[in-house]
């Protein structure tokens, strides 16, 4: 494995663009756009907090629900929480309006917001900001760093990493943006992962791999000991590295595993997050479950 200098845009076939909307003050960047060349499997971990912000559930319905992903919007500024079904309707407009500019189903894009609860997101600026990223989306490693910058909210540096591995003699390469800087204020949003690999690998396996490295990486980082409503980390591997699909837990799986975790790692430990080796998380099944379980 090597880490390499890049963010978002390092793994084949994907492309970024960030720029000023008008969500923030005048001339601040405030909406990225990622995009994969080709539908993308997904997977993503989401708030445990019982108030989740619009955004996280319209994820969850595509992540759980819908076999493939291709695109991200993500706005700073407004959290788009506490805004009830008004505020999942802008999500699904923000949806229509990447769908519309970019040529793909709706239900392949996923959305995300950042800043202040309790506000509606401008959806008129909203939908006006997509149709300004898509001519700009590159794979350029500038492009990545002005969408890092774009989803900053009270983060005092960009967040971003990339690495390299050989998975059946071919290279695969992971990237990665994140923002969050603890929830310092309960106005404010925190953390936002997003995660691109060209990695071929089913569904099954990538959600595995992050549900394995999430507990040891981003669910040990505190600032203050608040949970946000709008905390999600969400990957999409497009395939286009070539290599052989990952469908089992076999060694091309812990390879791919241990990348995910170094980015993982990398981002929740080296942009001055505080690790609290005190949180543990305990899993199980209920009565009913176990039973299910033995049933077959």
């Amino acid at each position: 494995m090597k880490k390499i200098e890049g963010g978002i845009t390092a793994a084949k076939g994907f492309q970024a663009a960030g720029g000023a909307a008008g969500i923030k003050k005048q001339g601040v960047k405030d909406m990225a756009l990622v995009y994969s060349e080709v539908p993308c499997v997904a997977a993503g971990t989401f708030t445990t907090n019982i108030v989740k912000a619009a955004p996280v559930k319209w994820d969850q319905e595509i992540v759980y629900n819908h076999p493939t992903a291709q695109a991200i919007v993500c706005n700073s500024g407004i959290a788009n929480a506490c805004t009830g079904e008004e505020g999942y309707g802008y999500c699904r407009k923000t949806a229509e309006a990447a769908s519309a500019a970019l040529s793909i189903p709706e239900d392949s894009v996923l959305v995300a917001s950042t800043g202040v609860i309790g506000k509606q997101i401008p959806i008129d600026k909203i939908a006006a900001g997509v149709e300004m990223l898509k001519p700009q989306l590159a794979a350029t490693r500038e492009a990545a760093a002005i969408a890092a910058q774009a989803i900053m909210t009270t983060d005092t540096e960009p967040k971003e990493v990339a690495v390299q591995i050989e998975i059946g003699g071919k290279t695969v390469t992971i990237g990665s943006m994140c923002k969050g800087s603890g929830m310092i204020h309960p106005n404010m949003g925190t953390m936002l992962c997003f995660v691109t690999t060209d990695c071929a690998i089913t569904r099954e396996m990538l959600a595995e791999a992050l549900h394995e490295v999430v507990p040891r990486t981003f669910n040990r980082v505190t600032v203050d000991g608040d949970t946000s409503t709008n905390d999600m980390c969400a990957v999409l591997a497009n395939g286009m590295a070539g290599n052989s699909l990952i469908e089992w837990k076999d060694q091309d799986y812990e390879t791919f595993l241990a990348a995910l975790e170094e980015v993982c790692r990398h981002l929740s430990s080296e942009h001055h997050f505080r690790i609290d080796p005190r949180r543990t998380v305990l899993t199980g099944l209920c009565d009913h479950c176990q039973e299910a379980k033995h049933e077959g």
